[in-house]
Parts: structure tokens; C-alpha cells; sequence
């Protein structure tokens, strides 16, 4: 089976500064990382990869393929995957990519998903640090018509045709069960990634990292990046907090009674 986990850099803090020009986020001077949530989807793809090679009823090895969509330098991280246990990398590298909405992005990983051929399984994080939206993973599984589920929480099982999975619902969990090929977003609970071997670690420092422009992929220029984006970022901001406090004289009777008459005047109390 052919597995896809795709991950993204995020900024490695938490105190994230805007640029008031571009309104994008500020990178120079910042390390990035895996975004978290994506550590648990190379972890659970690799795990998955395990348990069909060890299953003696499945035909053939299983493959996982770790892609991004981001900067040259989103390499090292992509390198960190395969010292992960992932088999191999692709990163999604170009111009044309640059000031994508999650539209675009979707778009742009479904492309190279077609192009990896015969994925049966698509894994994300259910969310990025810096964007937080998680609407990367179900806009995929729209564009390449194949059924998500997200919040995985637990692979129950897995098959060369099929998945059942347990996923977290707000107050429950909820058990489905779908036809592969599909696509998955994962939450920590699912699992608790492994620290790298020093075997890894040397597959992934001699590894190759393929680059896959827009035109490799395919792509017209309004299919993706900015042109292919639905939603723009017109201005970020932080909101300036006001205060207006006032304060109250009197006997303690008189402060109780003139700060229940303002609280009336606000339909605060009645």
C-alpha cells in the first residue's frame, strides 16, 4: 500500500510578529519546525506501514511518502522524516506556490498525489500552528472525491480495500469505517511519535530530496498560489485593548448603590 502524509513547516514560537506590509507571517530570524500535529501523521503512517509488512495475508511492501508544500529550506525537516522512518520525500518547491490560501494548497497536494499514482491513504494533521484552520485535509479528499474523516483518534483496522477508524466527536466517539483510497486527519491521542534511530538518522542525512515545480505538477498559474486562491488576507492585526475605568466614591453604601445604577444604565442588573 502507498501511504502520503502530508506535513507542514511551521514557526518554531509562539510569539509570531506580522509584517504590516505584506500582512504575512514573519519567518527571517525564527526556526521552524514539523508542524506538531503533523509528527503524529508521519508517526501513524509509519506505524501503519509496519503493521501491513508484518501481516502475512497482504501482497507486496508497503511505501510511505512524506510531502510540503514550502521554501527550499522546508528540506531539513522533510530529511527528519525519513530518519522518522519514512521511505521517501517530495517537496512541492516554486514561486508560483507562494500566497496560497488552503484552497490553493489542497489543490496543489492533490496534484502530486496524482502524480505518486496509486495512493490508497492520505494522512494530515488535523491542524497547522499557523494557520489553524485544518480545512487542508477535508478540501483535498473534495478535490480528489474520496471520503475524510477527521479527529482520528485510533486505525482500529486496515486492509488493502479499507479503514476503520475510532474518531473524537465533541462529546463521544464515533467508529466509521470507509473504502480506501481515503484521506484522515490525526489528533495527538492516536499515538506518541519515536525518536529517531541513529540508523535514521544516516538514511536520512544521504537522502535525496526531489523538488516538484508548478509545471512538473501540471499546474495552470490560476489553478494555484494566490491566483488560485478563493480567500485573501487583507489585513492582520492585533486588537488594541481600551480600558475606560472609572472610579467611586463615597460611603460604602453610596459605592454599592451608584455602581448598581451603572451597571442598570448598561442592562447589566435590572
Amino acid at each position: 500500500m502507498k501511504i502520503a502524509v502530508c506535513i507542514k513547516q511551521v514557526p518554531g514560537t509562539t510569539d509570531i510578529k506580522i509584517d504590516p506590509e505584506t500582512n504575512t507571517l514573519v519567518r527571517q530570524g525564527i526556526e521552524n519546525i514539523i508542524n506538531p500535529f503533523d509528527s503524529y501523521a508521519v508517526e501513524e503512517g509509519v506505524r501503519i506501514k509496519e503493521r501491513l509488512d508484518a501481516d502475512e495475508s497482504s501482497t507486496g511492501r508497503s511505501e510511505v511518502i512524506a510531502m510540503t508544500m514550502g521554501p527550499p529550506q522546508a528540506e531539513e525537516m522533510l530529511k527528519d522524516t525519513i530518519a522518522a522512518g519514512v521511505d521517501r520525500v517530495v517537496l512541492l518547491s516554486d514561486r508560483a506556490f507562494a500566497g496560497a490560501d488552503t484552497w490553493a494548497t489542497s489543490t496543489t497536494l492533490a496534484m502530486a498525489v496524482d502524480k505518486l499514482e496509486d495512493v490508497k491513504l492520505v494522512i494530515f494533521g488535523k491542524q497547522t500552528l499557523d494557520g489553524d484552520t485544518g480545512q487542508v485535509g477535508p478540501e483535498f479528499a473534495q478535490r480528489m472525491n474520496m471520503p475524510f474523516i477527521g479527529y482520528v483518534s485510533e486505525i482500529m483496522e486496515i486492509s488493502a480495500k479499507k479503514i476503520k477508524v475510532k474518531r473524537l466527536a465533541e462529546d463521544r466517539y464515533e467508529i466509521f469505517e470507509v473504502r480506501l483510497p481515503a484521506a484522515i486527519s490525526v489528533i495527538k491521542d492516536i499515538n506518541t511519535p519515536r525518536v529517531p534511530s541513529l540508523r535514521g538518522k544516516m538514511k536520512a542525512k544521504s537522502a535525496e530530496v526531489p523538488v516538484w515545480t508548478a509545471s512538473e505538477l501540471g499546474a495552470d498559474e490560476d489553478e494555484v498560489g494566490l491566483s488560485g486562491s478563493y480567500t485573501q488576507v487583507v489585513k492582520i492585526f492585533t486588537p488594541k485593548m481600551v480600558y475606560d475605568v472609572s472610579m467611586i466614591e463615597g460611603t460604602p453604601e453610596e459605592q454599592v448603590e451608584e455602581l448598581f445604577q451603572n451597571l442598570k444604565s448598561l442592562n447589566i442588573v435590572s
